[in-house]
């Protein structure tokens, strides 16, 4: 016969799980009933903090298939070979709202992807939009403080959006595909993803090239009206959580091809983009996509909390054979995402079996809230020493790249932050563009000051004289003399 005892958190039967225990019939509750204070105590700390972004999110479990070889740009081992499979998981998410809010809101949406490869995990954490709406990781902080609550209301505030949004011109090409169709995806399958930032690729004879990640969903880009996204958001507001979970119970496996852009290391010199800003593309002109291989999503978590919840991401989790780039987002992404994680879920969330690598994991990090395996047991527990513990392997550092300068803060040498959101307006057809153009209108509406309106006004107009007219024109204004 099976056990199926209920236990105390520490193995104990338990006698009785309905009644506390108390002093005669009507009297007060008992300190002893230590069964009751666990389960109240443990209740009261199952809600570990949530992301400070990222907060609401869905994940699956599935495997990447190399389908073209690229080893002579990386010894990655997750790309050694064509045919060869790497188990992974991927937490999709909203960026701005807390853990209850709607699916369905307009806002980027993160795509975060961990390799559980042979030589360590690898996360490639991007959204599903190429850029980003700043380019220096000094200016998160207040960027997403715009996106929270106002402090005295505890209200969305669109005059801190679009104040921060109009004194930072380089959100220009963002703002524009946030507030296009592609700001509210239909479901989590119907959109690309991105690595976003620029990375570093180097093989085996230690030869680099940077290169960009686009994942393209095989299920075809879809979106959906501001009108059709506020109804789900009232009658379902996990819509994109059930949909992805349905689709893969089902067998319905959303599948995504990955590719890359390649830019020879020199390159980066001579550009016509500087090719670490987060705000910018590459034309797909210059450096076409390469085919890397494809990404399926075939079981769902067993347990949300374990698997979704204390999952985590950072774009430092790296592998030998892929290394960073000077993107000064990506340098503070570094540090900050992996901070959080030891804020949020504990300094050994890399020890939780959703986090934890396939291989074994040696080194001399001890100790810390949590610690639930062996804690490295008696072994040597310092470096270097002469005991045989684990030593580094020289061949596997990260690949070096020169840098000259003074040490002091500079901008990014390239400010035309113009040209490409106005060639993506360009691109739109005219339905696209009219929509654009509704949706900007109505989340501008609400800002109270005029000066705010009239600067961003400026910047959509500088992208693309139409742009900016019939955006002045949708809020009741002129465009400033100063920009024509």
């Amino acid at each position: 016969m099976t056990n199926n005892r209920l236990t105390t958190s520490w193995g104990a039967p338990v006698g009785d799980n309905q009644n506390s225990i108390t002093a005669g019939n009507r009297g007060p509750t008992l300190l002893q009933d230590v069964h009751l204070l666990e389960k109240l105590a443990h209740f009261n700390r199952e809600r570990v903090p949530e992301r400070v972004v990222h907060a609401k999110g869905a994940g699956a479990h599935g495997f990447f298939e190399v389908t073209n070889d690229v080893t002579k740009y990386t010894k990655a081992n997750l790309f050694s070979e064509v045919g060869k499979r790497t188990p992974l998981f991927i937490r999709f998410s909203t960026v701005a709202g807390e853990n209850g809010s709607a699916d369905t809101v307009r806002d980027p949406r993160g795509f975060a992807v961990k390799f559980y490869t042979e030589e360590g995990n690898y996360d490639i954490v991007g959204n599903n939009t190429p850029v980003f709406f700043i380019r220096d990781a000094i200016k998160f902080p207040d960027f997403i403080h715009t996106q929270k609550r106002d402090p005295q209301t505890h209200l969305k505030n669109p005059n801190a959006v679009w104040d921060f949004w109009s004194l930072s011109p380089e959100s220009l090409h963002q703002v524009t595909i946030l507030m296009s169709d592609r700001g509210i995806p239909a479901t989590l399958r119907h959109m690309h993803g991105f690595g976003s930032h620029t990375f570093k690729w180097t093989n085996a004879e230690g030869d680099g090239v940077w290169i960009k990640y686009h994942f393209k969903t095989e299920q075809g880009v879809k979106n959906i009206s501001p009108e059709v996204a506020a109804q789900i958001a009232g009658e379902n507001p996990d819509y994109h959580t059930e949909d992805l979970f349905n689709a893969i119970e089902k067998g319905d496996f959303p599948a995504w091809k990955l590719y890359v852009q390649i830019m020879p290391l020199e390159d980066a010199n001579t550009y016509k983009w500087d090719p670490f800003d987060v705000t910018k593309v590459w034309s797909q002109k210059d450096y076409p996509l390469i085919e890397v291989g494809r990404m399926v999503l075939d079981h769902n978590p067993e347990n949300y909390f374990a698997e979704v919840e204390q999952a985590t991401f950072s774009p430092g989790t790296l592998v030998p054979g892929i290394d960073v780039s000077p993107d000064k987002m990506l340098q503070g992404r570094l540090f900050a995402y992996h901070d959080a994680h030891r804020y949020r879920v504990g300094a050994n969330h890399q020890a939780l079996p959703i986090n934890r690598a396939k291989n074994e994991v040696k080194n001399y990090q001890r100790d810390g809230q949590m610690r639930f395996d062996d804690n490295g047991g008696k072994s040597v527990y310092y470096e270097p020493n002469s005991l045989g513990g684990p030593t580094e392997t020289p061949e596997n550092k990260q690949a070096a790249y020169p840098v000259s300068g003074v040490a002091e803060s500079v901008a990014y040498d390239h400010n035309d932050h113009y040209t490409q959101a106005g060639d993506l307006y360009r691109l739109m057809t005219e339905e696209q563009r009219a929509h654009l153009v509704s949706n900007i209108v109505a989340a501008m509406k609400p800002v109270e000051r005029d000066d705010i309106k009239l600067r961003q006004i400026g910047h959509f107009y500088k992208a693309d004289p139409e742009y900016g007219t019939r955006i002045a024109e949708g809020l009741g204004l002129a465009v400033p003399a100063e920009v024509k």
